[in-house]
């Protein structure tokens, strides 16, 4: 039986676990909101209420919706869509299902398949590499030719 109070539980799997890595140009940004925003320590959560204490779901609705009006965002956007578009454009910067699955903490590919749409853009540069390995005789153009370092 729940009593209102909020607790910490472990993540779903052992893959909810997990270090991710961000763009380093987003690293003054992230360290603002550490200073600001979240709760102190290592253990402390990076998103909080008002007076500093866990959110709650009945009272992040308005904190959200005038973040947002804040950011001069009009579209209604929920939380989860945030998630949804970075987990997006990892896979269009080339993510694997594999990767994708290690980011956003899942233990199954099927999650991570949602996130593997076909953009236009994608689509557009699958067929300029295509054409580049014709061109190339049916060589990867983008094998640096060193065949004893490993690509990342």
């Amino acid at each position: 039986m729940q009593d209102g109070r909020l607790f910490d539980k472990a993540p779903k799997s052992a893959a909810g676990v997990r270090t991710v890595s961000f763009p380093g140009e987003l690293v003054d940004e992230i360290t603002l909101h550490l200073e600001h925003y979240a709760a102190a320590g290592q253990d402390g959560h990076v998103f909080v209420g008002p007076q500093g204490g866990q959110l709650r779901r009945s009272n992040f609705r308005d904190d959200w919706v005038k973040a947002r009006k804040d950011a001069g965002v009009t579209a209604e956007l929920h939380i989860h869509d945030l998630r949804h578009t970075g987990n997006t454009l990892a896979s269009t910067a080339g993510a694997s299902t594999r990767e994708l699955m290690t980011r956003m903490g899942h233990s199954s590919s099927r999650a991570a398949l949602i996130y593997q749409h076909m953009t236009s853009d994608r689509d557009r540069a699958i067929a300029d590499h295509l054409g580049a390995m014709i061109r190339d005789g049916g060589e990867d153009p983008s094998d640096s030719g060193d065949k004893g370092s490993a690509r990342t």
